[in-house]
């Protein structure tokens, strides 16, 4: 009996001919598992050469990467096959949390947007279901450590005054990786403290 079925079995997937030296069409002949993968027995549709393709996963590969969650950083190890194509602002899934890659270095220290995982020498990731932000409170010569949880991309700006514990709150600086700012804003992940100072009442 024919049918889609049937069709679907002589149908292989795009691979290189070692005739043609280009990606062709393949019928499956035989399949024979081997370990995690299989030997393929297939014929090129283009020029017929019967040839065996060995598929395999590719080999897991662990990466250094350092998980940030407001203030608090971890050292993990990421498991990917290393032929995978990593990019900064890509997303992964660990301990039910998600988190956003926003550094990749390769070798000598060097940044990239995106390479294999093989490739990587350590990642940096930042949580993207919460962000704790320090502030520090200023009221005259008085000042106050405390913390703020809000969502990753909640943007911060110089200025804004804000309720804290009943009070009027304004931004006075925010510092980043990159130093101190008066001026501007900032999402709550790129931030490492911001500083506050009460609103005076006229």
């Amino acid at each position: 009996m024919g049918g889609v079925g049937d069709d679907d079995e002589i149908i292989a997937d795009v691979a290189k001919c070692p005739i043609c030296l280009a990606l062709t069409e393949h019928e499956i002949l035989k399949r024979v598992p081997k370990g995690k993968g299989e030997d393929v027995l297939a014929r090129c549709i283009e020029c017929s050469e019967v040839h065996l393709l060995n598929l395999r996963p590719s080999p897991s590969f662990k990466i250094k990467t350092t998980l940030s969650e407001g203030s608090e950083s971890s050292s993990v190890f990421v498991e990917s096959d290393s032929n995978e194509a990593i990019s900064v602002g890509d997303l992964f899934e660990r301990d039910g949390s998600f988190w956003s890659i926003t550094r990749i270095e390769i070798g000598d220290k060097m940044s990239v947007k995106s390479c294999k995982a093989g490739e990587i020498v350590s990642m940096w990731a930042v949580n993207k279901n919460k962000c704790t932000v320090k502030i520090t409170l200023t009221d005259e010569e008085t000042s106050t450590a405390s913390t703020i949880d809000c969502e990753p991309e909640k943007v911060f700006s110089c200025g804004t005054v804000m309720m804290i514990d009943g009070r009027r709150w304004r931004i006075r600086a925010i510092h980043t990786g990159e130093g101190r700012t008066l001026r501007g804003k900032r999402v709550a992940a790129d931030i490492r403290r911001m500083y506050l100072h009460p609103v005076v009442k006229s």
